[in-house]
């Protein structure tokens, strides 16, 4: 299971501090190409940092009072505050921010859903799923207990892929009822050899706390599934 972001900023700036007096001799320049494979790592230690607070929409003053407490963190000054201390505050600032992005993302979905609702051959359940099949199957429909073999994409409503075992050329397996309701409920109306669509609300998908930094909190995921096995 991901750890909150809030845990992963303080491992972040745990890291940092406990780099201090290293001796990295990598500066690269703000822009401009990497030329090491010591500043590509430093570079991708930057995203995966800024990746953790992404979320939270920090404005550029805000992201200049982040930049130096890492700074200070990395460089052995005496912080300005106790981060152990303020480790309440930084949980509850990070959760109003995600909350705030959540219902944002909610709603840029709004129109989105019901466009896809409208599609020929497209069915909206009472749970909010938008189920539309592609292609249809010729087999058995799985239950809720089985185990499924499928290849899939998945996508934010602005095509974005963020996982693909299409992709990835390598079908996965799963309980059927081991993986988010949308797909639980979705997979039992296929059958085997069909390909369908899958609109995903949050609400039946990864909610308000997302899978950063690719799913953002509150995201509507569009899946386009194929049944290829039902495991016996």
């Amino acid at each position: 299971m991901r750890k909150p972001v809030t845990v992963l900023l303080l491992m972040g700036l745990a890291l940092l501090g406990g780099c201090k007096g290293g001796g990295a001799t990598a500066t690269p320049a703000s822009t401009g190409e990497l030329k090491s494979d010591e500043e590509k790592t430093l570079y991708a230690m930057g995203v995966m940092l800024g990746g953790n607070v992404q979320t939270m929409a920090l404005t550029a003053d805000q992201l200049a009072v982040l930049s130096r407490g890492l700074m200070d963190s990395a460089s052995g000054k005496k912080p300005l505050v106790d981060p152990q201390s303020m480790a309440q505050q930084i949980s509850e600032f990070a959760r109003a921010r995600a909350a705030v992005a959540a219902s944002a993302e909610r709603t840029k979905s709004e129109d989105y859903l019901a466009k896809a609702a409208n599609e020929s051959g497209a069915t909206k359940l009472a749970s909010g799923m938008i189920y539309q099949s592609l292609q249809p199957g010729t087999g058995d429909s799985p239950k809720p207990t089985d185990t499924v073999k499928v290849h899939y994409s998945g996508s934010l409503i602005d095509g974005t892929v963020f996982d693909s075992s299409v992709q990835r050329g390598q079908p996965v397996e799963f309980a059927l009822n081991g993986v988010i309701p949308c797909w639980t409920e979705g997979l039992q109306k296929m059958k085997v050899g069909e390909k369908a669509k899958l609109i995903c609300p949050s609400g039946i998908a990864y909610g308000d706390q997302g899978r950063p930094p690719k799913i953002p909190g509150g995201a509507t995921l569009v899946f386009e599934v194929e049944l290829l096995e039902i495991k016996k």
